[in-house]
């Protein structure tokens, strides 16, 4: 069993996620992709974040009709801060021979250093690395530089078409009266009007 693993705020979800998990699913050759709200994630204020079951909603929505596709929503129901680390090591302990690939953009590879564990990350999951069109991937030498070879080593590249899009772009929008038509799947657009989310 191949498990991928997408984390994020989801704030909203969007289509460039939804296109980084198929590309991740195809060439990784997943049989099942996980999209796993945050809950008090470390690199964000929690209070500015919508409440997590509105995020889990408009995932289910997102993803409906897609067999491979699911929602998985551990991470809502702790308390405190969230980390990646505790996650995988929750998901590696329920199914010890599944194999784990831990999905990201560009922008979390750069940022990985700063993670609790990222050592522990590389050894629980394949960091699968995708690229974003405002942010190209670092490369292996980099991560080398600053992680070491044994994280460097547990790294997949996954290439996907530049797709310009950020849930803070769209809640922008929103809050502007702006369309976010095909942005996102049309279910989650009427779930955001229908629940005045992003207004002031």
């Amino acid at each position: 069993m191949r498990l991928g693993l997408c984390g994020g705020t989801f704030d909203p979800v969007h289509y460039g996620h939804l296109l980084l998990a198929e590309q991740c699913r195809e060439q990784c050759r997943l049989d099942e992709v996980r999209f796993i709200p945050s809950g008090n994630p470390p690199h964000k204020e929690s209070a500015d974040i919508t409440p997590g079951q509105l995020r889990a909603e408009m995932l289910e929505l997102a993803i409906a009709g897609h067999p491979q596709f699911t929602v998985d929503s551990r991470e809502l129901n702790r308390d405190g801060i969230t980390y990646t680390v505790d996650t995988l090591s929750e998901l590696a302990a329920e199914e010890p021979e599944r194999e784990l690939f831990f999905l990201i953009g560009a922008d979390s590879l750069h940022d990985l250093p700063t993670w609790r564990e990222p050592q522990r990350i590389a050894k629980l999951a394949t960091i699968v690395a995708v690229n974003r069109s405002d942010r190209p991937l670092p490369s292996l030498d980099e991560i080398r530089g600053t992680l070491g070879e044994a994280v460097a080593s547990r790294i997949e590249i996954v290439t996907m078409p530049g797709i310009d899009l950020s849930a803070t772009d769209i809640r922008r929008r929103v809050q502007s009266d702006q369309s976010i038509r095909f942005m996102t799947p049309r279910a989650v657009e009427v779930f955001v009007a229908e629940n005045g989310l992003y207004r002031d």
